[in-house]
């Protein structure tokens, strides 16, 4: 796990709530605002790559329309299921969790974290790791701040996903999701900078490893306040938990439920 060298500031938002940087709810003003946004950055303790890398960020469109219609959260879970592909990621679960067997028992025994959870989360984000995205990161994760509609929730990933670019965690080039997570379980970037950990023991923690990806999936839900022995279902004690991962409902449901089928 990374020591939280600047970790308190940046996903704290840091300095004074009046000198933030503005927003908008177009593209025009993308460009002045980087400018605007990147003394805001340095002042938090970025450092020249992470502000060269913003600066280098372009508005992402595709981020924007992605933003603004996430029309499968408001299914039904069975709908909602249907369209993830639920029976398939239970299916590929079960053979996933029998291939990887010590990993998952090592997880779970540190973590208590039970593998049925870590696979389909595993699953509904990324097929396996078959598709982590094509997005620019940082392009991302700053369009979103300069974003008016959810822009103080994204400023402090936008500023840990420019100090993992100052760590070498990732580049100004990586790619991940449209609202710029990263890697196999599609982290945000403050998460990925809390919660990482090095699971192969390699000396870096790199989320599109798989191995490094579970680990910090496991280290999260633990860091939440997962109950290890307890239940995940609805109404058990660690459902709560799940909530933290994801806030849509039917999200939640489903990871419980595929979690369950996975493990039985």
């Amino acid at each position: 796990m990374w020591k939280p060298v600047v970790l308190a500031l940046v996903l704290s938002g840091g300095g004074n709530a009046a000198m933030a940087a503005s927003c908008s709810n177009s593209g025009g003003g993308y460009e002045a605002w980087k400018a605007e946004i990147a003394g805001e950055a340095a002042a938090q303790g970025v450092g020249a790559k992470g502000i060269a890398a913003l600066k280098g960020s372009s508005y992402s469109r595709e981020t924007i329309s992605a933003d603004r219609n996430q029309k499968s959260f408001k299914y039904t879970i069975d709908k909602f299921m249907q369209v993830r592909g639920a029976d398939t990621i239970v299916k590929q679960g079960r053979s996933q969790k029998a291939k990887n067997a010590n990993l998952y028992s090592a997880l779970e025994q540190q973590y208590g974290v039970p593998a049925g959870v870590l696979i389909a989360i595993h699953g509904m984000e990324t097929a396996f790791g078959g598709y982590m995205g094509d997005t620019n990161i940082v392009s991302a994760i700053s369009t979103l701040t300069y974003d008016c509609r959810r822009s103080d929730f994204f400023r402090p990933h936008m500023m840990a996903a420019l100090v993992l670019v100052d760590r070498g965690s990732i580049t100004s080039q990586s790619v991940g999701a449209k609202h710029g997570e990263w890697g196999h379980t599609q982290f945000l970037p403050g998460n990925a900078l809390k919660y990482g950990v090095d699971g192969d023991g390699n000396g870096r923690v790199d989320l599109n490893n798989r191995v490094d990806a579970l680990a910090s999936t496991a280290n999260y839900l633990r860091q939440k306040g997962w109950r290890p022995g307890q239940g995940y279902q609805k109404g058990q004690p660690n459902y709560a938990v799940i909530k933290e991962w994801n806030a849509a409902s039917v999200y939640q449901e489903a990871i419980a439920i595929m979690g369950a089928r996975i493990d039985k």
